[in-house]
């Protein structure tokens, strides 16, 4: 393992975590891994080539071509197969929806385990995702589990969706939000569940500020980073 600092925050879609985990990069300085990037980006590799998405088998077949680069942006990241900018595409319902399948399989999961760990540079790194503090980073120097209501989570993606033109019923996101958490608790490798030595955040009726001072405070206290 190594002694560059990590902060993981893990949770369920729409809890937040790739808002408060920019923030948090941005304040100090550190490196950002949106882990659901990779499995979205993997899952769009394999459905642009002709993969079947319930054969993992035929999905490892088409990862072993897959060639993403991850690029730093003010909001995030950007990312690129081969030479196609496809981090719109990375929104898209339906590749997070796809994403949410291949996550499952173990194979899957191991072979995008080494390009989540290689994002870990000094001066150190927040990583977000579903299995960071429990799988990738079991060492982190800080664990998060960021959870909110489906209602709440549900009314934010609507939110977010509206602004980019995208219209869709408040029914249709809850069922997609309840079945994703159910495929991700549910599954045998890794599944979403919090750390057992992680902070525990419920940002139902909290803004991203106070999310990210009780992150802060946490740090202070444990005398770490920054």
């Amino acid at each position: 393992m190594s002694d560059i600092p990590v902060i993981t925050i893990d949770g369920p879609s729409g809890a937040g975590k790739g808002t408060i985990a920019r923030q948090l990069a941005t304040e100090l300085s550190f490196h950002l891994l949106d882990s659901g990037a990779v499995y979205r980006a993997a899952a769009l590799h394999a459905l642009d080539r002709g993969a079947d998405l319930d054969d993992e088998a035929s999905v490892l077949v088409a990862l072993q071509s897959m060639k993403a680069t991850f690029k730093p942006h003010p909001e995030g990241v950007q990312v690129w197969l081969d030479d196609r900018n496809v981090t719109s595409d990375l929104r898209l319902e339906t590749t997070g929806n796809a994403a949410s399948r291949v996550a499952v399989m173990a194979g899957v999961r191991e072979s995008v385990l080494d390009e989540q760990r290689s994002f870990r540079k000094a001066p150190g790194l927040i990583a977000d995702g579903r299995d960071m503090g429990t799988v990738v980073f079991p060492d982190a120097t800080l664990k998060v589990f960021l959870s909110a209501s489906q209602q709440v989570r549900a009314e934010r993606r609507s939110k977010q969706l509206k602004e980019k033109g995208i219209n869709v019923t408040m029914g249709s996101l809850l069922q997609e939000i309840g079945a994703r958490d159910e495929r991700d608790s549910s599954r045998e490798h890794s599944p979403l569940v919090a750390a057992h030595d992680a902070l525990i955040i419920d940002s139902s009726d909290l803004s991203i500020n106070e999310v990210v001072a009780q992150i802060r405070s946490a740090l202070s206290a444990a005398d770490t980073v920054g």
